[in-house]
């Protein structure tokens, strides 16, 4: 077959998605605080864009160019008047819910279609871009010397080993050794590995690893559990040979829970094994944890719900959310013309910068309108808790705001709503369904819920096990398998039923 080159003409649709667009759908998926430094990022980028108040003219004007009614004081209304059908590409959607970009010719000249000095004029009534500010300056201490940083694992142990009896050398390999441990206070090299890159003897090593193991908190430095528990209870309780012997020769048949094999190898009697259970439970097996350097991580609703007077109230959360402006100045710069490449400058960061306000604003009315979704089909759950939950996919609250999955799933990705019953992503809400032999189907989170109060509440000395959990909830209506039950199980970190069962005598002492 011969190769030959020619001409064809071909017709096609295709849908291209402009950075102004890409811009849209990233914004929509940022929670509050990626959202803040996002515009941050632009007010530093873009000159034209400034933090201030908005007028009530203002807002109901940006509102009106992107398509949308005027939002009240206290919380954003949903706008449902006017939408299209979702389409079947998410993209597509975008681009018709996106505000659509004023149009201006490159070459210096506003187009006849938008009036850009009238419509400055009217958008930006403040005064003018350049405020003169004055700071009182005061003689006051560095700001990194008011924050207070907790001592971390390895500052407490190398206070400790610096009062040691150690001379130069054994002091650098014990800060090898404290160098090496892990978040958890645990060794995970080898001793010999730890020995042959300090350039010292293994006897060397182990005598300064031993000190070591003294240091607080009790069994820092262990190789593994086993060691690490020997070490707290040779300090905590020196004379009870019984929990030495069984943290020693016997902490796996301790870990499974078969105590009554314990108590047979030992030949000692239950209610001493169940003594001696009660103090292993005392000891840590993560040492380090108690000098954690990790910060706790602190969720900040992106969005309220709040019920009034019978009804529930929709609040979007915009503390940090700077307010945007075009900044007066650039105004007044573009009015009095000038030279056209300065103006075709201005001309394009001021359609970034009203892109991106309009963008803004498109953001919060879809939140909006998709947490309303959440209310009306979740509403029992809002008022009565987790175990009225419902099943619910994303392609019931699409069709229901008009809007495509994507957007929704865009929408619903790493934000948290605050509501009557606490605080939950809202990915939460969207679960699959479990049959019931009669009736509407339950709401998978609801099941587990279930499991876990069943599990709560029964016997530690016979522990239920998933299929016995299946078949009571089998007797409450609720179609579910023996090992769908072990997956939920799993799910909230709950151990099966083996390793939840404790000693009769244990539980006596414990007034069960």
């Amino acid at each position: 077959m011969a190769l030959e080159i020619k001409q064809s003409l071909k017709l096609a649709q295709q849908l291209v998605m402009t950075p102004q667009l890409q811009q849209a759908i990233k914004l929509l998926q940022l929670n509050r605080l990626e959202l803040a430094e996002t515009i941050n990022q632009e007010l530093l980028e873009n000159p034209l864009l400034e933090v201030g108040e908005e007028t009530t003219q203002e807002a109901d004007e940006i509102d009106l160019e992107a398509g949308a009614e005027p939002e009240t004081d206290t919380a954003l209304r949903a706008d449902t008047a006017g939408e299209a059908p979702a389409g079947d590409e998410a993209a597509a959607e975008a681009a018709a819910e996106s505000p659509a970009e004023p149009e201006v010719e490159v070459d210096g000249n506003v187009n006849e279609d938008f009036d850009w000095e009238n419509y400055l004029g009217e958008y930006s009534s403040g005064g003018s871009g350049y405020e003169s500010i004055v700071r009182e300056e005061r003689d006051a201490p560095a700001y990194e010397n008011l924050i207070s940083r907790p001592p971390s694992l390895r500052d407490h142990l190398l206070e400790q080993l610096a009062v040691t009896g150690l001379d130069g050398q054994q002091k650098a390999l014990g800060e090898m050794i404290i160098e090496s441990l892990n978040p958890d206070g645990y060794l995970p090299l080898d001793l010999a590995e730890v020995a042959e890159m300090a350039g010292a003897s293994l006897e060397q090593t182990e005598t300064v690893l031993a000190v070591i193991h003294t240091f607080d908190p009790l069994g820092v430095a262990a190789r593994d559990l086993r060691e690490c528990l020997l070490i707290q209870a040779r300090e905590l309780y020196p004379d009870n040979q019984l929990v030495l012997t069984i943290i020693d020769q016997h902490l796996g048949d301790l870990e499974r829970r078969r105590y009554q094999a314990i108590a047979k190898k030992l030949k000692v009697p239950l209610e001493d094994v169940a003594g001696a259970l009660e103090d292993i439970q005392s000891l840590q097996p993560k040492p380090g944890q108690a000098l954690s350097a990790e910060e706790p991580f602190y969720i900040t609703p992106d969005i309220y719900i709040y019920k009034v007077d019978g009804e529930f109230v929709i609040v979007l959360n915009e503390d940090g959310l700077p307010k945007l402006r075009v900044n007066n100045f650039y105004r007044q710069a573009l009015a009095a013309g000038g030279d056209a490449e300065a103006k075709e400058y201005v001309q394009g960061k001021l359609r970034s910068a009203l892109w991106l306000i309009r963008s803004i604003h498109q953001r919060q009315r879809t939140i909006y309108k998709v947490t309303e979704a959440l209310i009306k089909f979740q509403r029992e759950f809002f008022e009565k808790g987790i175990a009225y939950l419902k099943p619910l996919v994303l392609r019931d609250v699409a069709e229901d705001v008009g809007m495509h999955e994507s957007t929704i799933s865009r929408v619903t990705t790493n934000k948290y709503v605050h509501t009557p019953q606490g605080v939950f992503e809202l990915k939460y809400f969207f679960n699959s369904s479990i049959n019931r032999f009669q009736g509407q189907a339950m709401a998978s989170e609801a099941v587990k819920e279930r499991i876990r109060q069943l599990i709560a509440a029964e016997n530690a000395a016979k522990p239920l096990s998933d299929q016995a959990i299946a078949d009571m909830l089998k007797q409450e209506d609720i179609d579910i398998a023996r090992r769908t039950v072990a997956k939920y199980r799993e799910m909230l970190g709950i151990l099966p039923s083996s390793r939840r069962r404790q000693p009769l005598s244990a539980l006596a002492k414990k007034g069960r």
